[in-house]
Order: structure tokens, then sequence, then C-alpha cells
């Protein structure tokens, strides 16, 4: 049986001629409700200059792939009709200032939380893979933990903040890391110790509640599925679709090296935190640091070694050559950050660049 697999994307709402942010999330929302049949897949976000979407869970990535434009192409619709355009950047590249939610769960952050909620208006995306059990999950999280900062840098689609130039190919990730519960862990070990500390953290009071567990990678709470959350939102949604088809492979993988005996990676939370790091900053530019040898080598050594740890779980699913195929297309056009920052240097202009990345997001 193929494990299903279903996506979270954020997306940056913003003024179709400035390309500025735009707090128009609610007007946007409301126009979706009346035109969705049944359940609306939009949802509101932290800041109401976002609007998320999530995908069914399918089996077959081709439905996949067919789901995430589909509903691209419905946010760019429904944001027209408030007056917006809508881009798949993880950050704004022109200057912003935030505007929380007006939910009770949203004012409880901004209020404990103060700046470092103010300045999240960062986009990512959420890959659900589905697991048989909570111990099966647990026992992923563990074995892909030194692989998920290979897919930061894949994913990697925010340059620019605050109108600047950060360095960093993903300074979502730098953003995002100010979270007192982001970032990698440590091996879990088993489904009990896995919520015996998620129920910790949460009886600190830090944390408002299991929702707010801002892990890496995690069991979701809502569904059974392993959760992978340290991507950007990629700005092609071809980079969606073989972001989902990895993490599905990483998934499948990690089951049978668990039902073989094999026993997880030992890699400390320090060391993921410096690839972390690493994958933030140079994207697919440079090195990366590779899981196997926690040496610095070139990101496509590191993401060849992906593809070959998942090779199998691919074959198995049809995947492989597809997958291949748009490895080396990321490859030779480069991520969202590097398209950013070339369409940056061709036209001078960050409101070019939003608009260029704007016809970009539909696909």
């Amino acid at each position: 049986m193929v494990r299903t697999v279903g996506v979270e994307e954020e997306l940056l709402l913003v003024d179709e001629d400035s390309g500025e942010a735009r707090a128009l999330s609610s007007a946007v929302l409301a126009i979706a409700e009346k035109d969705t049949a049944g359940e609306s897949p939009f949802e509101e976000e932290l800041h109401r200059q976002q609007l998320e979407f999530s995908t069914q869970p399918c089996a077959d990535i081709e439905e996949l792939a067919d789901s995430v434009r589909r509903w691209r192409a419905r946010a760019v619709r429904h944001a027209a009709d408030a007056g917006a355009s809508v881009v798949a950047l993880a950050t704004s590249p022109l200057p912003v200032s935030p505007k929380i939610g007006t939910g009770e769960r949203y004012r409880w952050m901004a209020e404990r939380f103060g700046l470092t909620a103010q300045e999240q208006l960062t986009c990512g995306c959420h890959v659900h893979v589905s697991v048989d059990s909570d111990e099966e999950g647990v026992a992923v999280l563990d074995r892909i933990r030194c692989w998920l900062p290979v897919l930061l840098a894949l994913s990697a689609n925010s340059p620019f903040w605050q109108g600047q130039d950060s360095r960093y190919s993903s300074y979502r990730s730098q953003v995002w890391g100010r979270w007192p519960s982001a970032g990698p862990v440590d091996v879990h070990g088993s489904a009990e110790a896995y919520h015996a500390g998620v129920r910790s953290l949460v009886d600190t009071g830090v944390l408002r509640d299991e929702g707010m567990v801002y892990f890496d990678a995690r069991l979701s709470h809502r569904y059974p599925t392993v959760e992978v959350r340290i991507a950007d939102v990629c700005l092609d949604p071809a980079d969606t679709v073989l972001l989902a088809t990895l993490v599905r492979g990483l998934v499948e993988t990690a089951a049978r090296q668990w039902r073989a005996g094999e026993a997880p990676p030992g890699a400390g939370t320090s060391l993921l935190r410096a690839a972390s790091w690493q994958a933030g900053r140079s994207g697919l530019e440079g090195r990366l640091v590779h899981p196997l040898t926690w040496r610095p080598e070139p990101a496509p050594e590191v993401l060849r070694a992906l593809l070959g740890h998942v090779r199998d779980a691919l074959e198995d699913s049809g995947d492989r050559e597809a997958a291949e195929e748009a490895l080396s297309t990321v490859v030779r056009r480069g991520n969202g950050a590097q398209v950013q920052r070339e369409t940056l240097a061709r036209t001078g202009s960050l409101r070019d660049t939003v608009a260029a990345c704007v016809r970009i997001t539909a696909g």
C-alpha cells in the first residue's frame, strides 16, 4: 500500500501594483467561503497578509500536483476579487508592517511572544505523510531528522527581509527559529517518550498547547501522519510536488529501516542545528553538511545522496524517474531564492521581482 501525502502551503497576499504585502486575508477567506462547495481548503494564518490552503491526502503524486496547482489558481482568483495578488514567497521582499490576525489564539500569541510573534510573517510548506501508528511515526521521525536540512536547502525561498538582501537563502528559517519549540530535536526512542516530551513542553506554560510544538518534523496532532515542517513555501509548484515526493520517500525508507531493526543515526541536535543553519544560509549554492559524513560537500552531491537514500522507495511508488528529472531541473534552474536574486539582478527592482514571482506561483 502506497502512503498518502498531502501539503499545506502558506502564501503571501500582495498589492498587484506595488508588490507590498496587504492585510486582506479576511476578505479573501470570505470570498473563498462563498465560492467553495463544501469545506473550504483555505484558512487564516498568524498574520493577515497570509493565506493557507491544505490539499487532501493523495496516494498518486500526479493527483497531488493537480491539487496544488488547482488550489493555487483558486487562491489567485480569490485574491484578485479582493484587489490583491497571491505569491508563493516565504518572506516579503519589500518592507512590511505585519498585521496579527484577530482570533483569540493569535491575540494570545502576540501578547505572549511580543516582537517574535509580530515579525513572524513567514510562509512555509508542511508535508504530511500517512503512518500506521504513533510508534511507526516516531520511528520515522528518529530516522529522517538528519535529512531534513537538505529539504530546507532545496526549498529555500526567502533571501530578502524588509527590503534588504539577508545574505541567507532561507531567512525564514532564521526568523522561525525564534519560537521556543522550533528546530531539530533529539532522538525520541518511542511513542511513549515522544508524547511525554510534548506534554512536558506544554506543561511548562511556555506554549499554549500541542499545536505550538514547532519541531522540524512531528507527529500531527490532528491527523495520523508525520508532518515535516522545515521547508520554505516553494515558489514553483513543481518544487512543492518534488518536496512532497522526497518526504514520502524518506518516510517509507525510515519505516523500512525500523522494521528491519536498523537503529536511527545518532547525530546530536547541535550537529543538526549547524546543518540546518548552513542549509538556510547557502541553499543550493556552495556547500551543505552531508548527513552521512557530517562534512561540507557541494550541494548537488548532497542532493544526489538524498536521492540515493530514498531510491528504492521511489522506485516502488513509481516516482523515481519523475523525482530525478525534477531534481535536475531545480539544480539547473535554481530554487526560489536563486530565482528571486537573479530576477532582482536583471530588473533592479524588488517590485518587479515580486511581480515575476506572482506569475510563477500559479505554475
